[in-house]
Parts: structure tokens; sequence; C-alpha cells
């Protein structure tokens, strides 16, 4: 058997073998200096995986959060290109899983039979109930149900009014707001619909003012903060000694405590004025609201003399005079002199016009040149008369009885006038006198079993109005 000679491998040129050693060595290095990019997105992945909280999320919620949050790029800034050919492919693995459905938000909502509408010009109740679907006949049903059912017809432009109805569109409820503190609402039941009221209490807190006169009473006051009632308020406590019609100047100082009526924050209403001060022409009264232990209450100067007189200075508020009291004064439509026994009081017609004491009425009629006529005994004593009134108060009538303040009627030009005033006339047994020049005595100051609790409020009042000034000036000059 003849043995064939082992084959000796080919020979290559030597240039060959040398170019392609230096391939091997080239190909080599790139792969230490740029690994593949599997390996990098391992690295990567791992990296993440030890950072993120592994023991609380399920391994492919961490690899999904971990290439979700790697925003960085990749180690090589060649990646990107050596791996377009497996884009597909990858961006399926990295696909960050969906994440936990997110708990749902509960949004407050209005029931599906909830409607309001807003009372517009021209509104009734019926235009109401149609613009929310009801039909006209449901409201003589609604009005027929209840005696008080029928203050939702009394509307306000502005009002609003809320409707709940049933699924199959009947109405069952019926509410509305009518003012800041009072809302009303209708409820239907077995028999009809049930009327309910609801008052809100509000709570009481005092607030203060303080103002300076420079052109008007009622002007300055509103500009300082202090309502149209609470200005007239606080001209009867000092009418027994200002004359709002001829005494104010202008620089008088007013200082006013009041109660405040709040309700969730807002305030809805003003109370009594609890204390006062008001300087004119440079000389200051003072008053203080004090309810004795039999409940009445009345004003006390800061000493406790009472501020109430026998009679108050002027009836009418804030009037011009228009003519004093003169012996030789000469008619403006007689055109002859005649003596005019009293004080005129030029307003605009319809001016309330006040009792200036208490007293029974002897008159309230008309009487020749004086029209529209009040007289009004005061005792044994005083008289006075109110001439010239377009009409009387209600319950004004002759021998009835009238307290201190109380308006008996209004400013008017009955009678002999040439415009709207009062013609005031005040007599002391009998003789005329000056209404203007008369002086009055003061009423009984208070008792001294209740002196100390007087004082006991009063002070801190009268501390706190001088405190609340103060600061106040202060601020004004910084």
């Amino acid at each position: 058997m003849t043995t064939e000679p082992s084959k000796a491998p080919p020979l290559y040129p030597k240039t060959h073998l040398l170019a392609a050693s230096g391939i091997a060595a080239l190909l080599s290095l790139a792969l230490l200096v740029f690994p593949s990019s599997d390996v990098e997105a391992k690295k990567t992945t791992l990296s993440l995986e030890l950072e993120s909280p592994a023991e609380q999320l399920t391994q492919d919620q961490d690899a999904a959060e971990a290439v979700q949050a790697t925003n960085e790029p990749a180690a090589s800034p060649f990646a990107q290109i050596e791996n377009n050919a497996e884009d597909t492919q990858e961006t399926a693995q990295a696909a960050p899983a969906p994440a936990p459905a997110p708990a749902p938000v509960v949004e407050e909502k209005k029931a599906p039979g909830h409607k309001e509408v807003i009372v517009s010009k021209g509104d009734t109740l019926s235009t109401l109930f149609e613009k929310v679907g009801l039909p006209v006949t449901s409201v003589h049903e609604v009005l027929a149900s209840d005696k008080q059912a029928k203050q939702f017809s009394q509307l306000k432009h502005g009002q609003k009014l809320e409707f709940e109805l049933d699924p199959d569109g009947q109405l069952t409820n019926l509410h509305s707001k009518v003012s800041d503190m009072e809302s009303i609402s209708l409820t239907k039941n077995d028999k009809g619909y049930t009327f309910n009221r609801i008052t809100a209490k509000p709570t009481v807190r005092s607030a203060y003012v303080h103002g300076v006169i420079n052109s008007s009473l009622s002007q300055s006051a509103a500009r300082a903060g202090l309502s149209h009632s609470l200005t007239m308020d606080m001209a009867s406590v000092f009418g027994y000694d200002v004359d709002f019609a001829q005494d104010i100047r202008q620089g008088d100082e007013f200082d006013v405590i009041y109660e405040q009526k709040v309700v969730n924050g807002k305030a809805i209403g003003n109370g009594p004025i609890l204390s006062a001060r008001f300087t004119n022409r440079g000389k200051t009264y003072t008053a203080v609201r004090y309810t004795n232990k039999q409940g009445n209450s009345s004003y006390y100067t800061a000493d406790g003399n009472s501020m109430r007189k026998a009679f108050i200075r002027t009836p009418v508020d804030f009037a011009r005079i228009s003519s004093k009291f003169s012996m030789g004064r000469k008619h403006p439509i007689l055109n002859k002199i005649r003596a005019h026994k009293g004080v005129d009081y030029a307003a605009p017609r319809g001016t309330p016009i006040k009792a200036a004491g208490d007293g029974k009425v002897l008159l309230a009629g008309r009487r020749g040149g004086y029209g529209n006529t009040v007289i009004i005994q005061h005792g044994n004593t005083y008289r006075t008369l109110y001439g010239h009134m377009q009409g009387f108060a209600k319950g004004i009538k002759t021998g009835g009885s009238v307290k201190q303040g109380q308006v008996i009627g209004y400013i008017g030009t009955t009678g002999l006038s040439t415009g709207p005033h009062l013609h005031y006339e005040f007599q002391v047994n009998g003789v005329h006198v000056d209404p203007l020049g008369q002086k009055v005595a003061m009423a009984d100051p208070i008792s001294k079993a209740e002196r100390a609790r007087f004082l006991a409020q009063s002070q801190p009042l009268m501390a706190r109005m001088d405190q609340e000034k103060t600061t106040q000036l202060a601020s004004s000059k910084r």
C-alpha cells in the first residue's frame, strides 16, 4: 500500500500575511475601544436597576422605568449610528411599560337634575319654570301648596333660583337666597310641597369711623364710611345740643363706634351707635349708649348725664333755615308786615318731620294758611306747631300720642307757601317764643344705683375712641 505524503499548507506571499496580521490587530483594538451596543445597553440598564427600589417593583417594571428614565446619550458617540439596523427591535424592547392607572379624581359636580336660573328684567316665576323645562301649570301647584310659597313670586333682579328635578323631570325642591341672612325653599312630599325658611344668625362686632366735615355732614360721613342711617342716628343723638341746620361748620369732627352685623365674614347690616363724639365750633359733645337693668336704652354723656332733653333742637334733619323768628317780617305772599312767630326750615319735598318731644296730638288736619298742620301739646306748659306739610305719617291723628323723634309728617307746600318747607312754632304757656333761643331742661341722669355699671361700660368705649383716633391720625401723617 502506497502511503501518500501529507499536503503542505498553501503558501501565501509574505506581503499578504503581513496585511492580514495588521487587519487582525486593528479589529482587536476596535473591539477593546468601541464595545458593542448590546454591552453598553446592558451596562446602563444594570446601573439604573441598582439605583431603583427593585424590591417595590416587578422586574419588568424596573427595566421599563430604567429605559424611560434614561435620557442621557450612549457612552459611544457612534452608538446611534452603529444600531441603525436594529432601531425597530431596540425600540420595541425599550418601550416603557404602561404606568399604573392613577386613582380616579372625584370632581364635585351638580346633580343631573340640578338647575339654576338668575332673575332678569321682565322675568316671572312662570318664565323661570319654562327655562328649566317645567310646565307653566306646575307654578300654580307650587304656589297653592303653602300659604308662604307665594314669597317665591316676589322676585328681585339678580336673584338666583335653584331647582332640583327628579329623573322624570318633576320638581322636588326649589330654593332661593332672598338676602344675606335669609333663604327660602319648597320641598316636595306626599301631600305637596313644604315651605321652609332658613335665617342665618349674624355675629356682632364693633366698628369705628372718624370724619372731618369739609362740605356737608352727610357727604363727609359717607366719605368716612358711615352709612346714611347711622348718620341720621348720630344727628338724632346730638340733636339736643347741635342744630344740624345752622350750627355745622367746616372742620367739625366726629368719632363713632357702632355695632356691625356679620355673616360669613361679610358685613350685612348695622346695629345701634355704642358711643360717639362730635366736635362743633370747638366744643366737644360725647354720647354713650346705656341699657339699664330694666332693659331701657338711652344716650348719656361720659359722666352719666342724659343726652335727652325735653325737646330736640330741630324737627327736620339737615334742613336749611329759610326764615327766622321775627315780629316784623314782611309776608312773602300777603306782601305786608306780619309777625313770623316761628322758624321756617327749607328742605326737599317729602323730607320727614319729627315730633320735638313727647305729647298729645291736638290737631292733625287742615288749618287755614298753615295748610296741613300738626299741633302737639307737651304737658301743661309747652306746645309745638308744624305747618305746610305735604301729608301726615301713618298713625298720626287728632287725639293720638307721639314720642319724641317720631315722624309725624313730610315737608310740603300746602297753605300759603312759596316752596317746600316746614313752618315750626314753639309756645310756652300760650306765648310764642323763638325755638332757636329756647332753653330746655335735661332729662334725669344715670341713677346712683347704676352708675358703677354705666362707668364700666362707658370708660372702655371712651378709651377706644381715643386710641383709634390717635392711630388713624398717625397713619394719615406717614
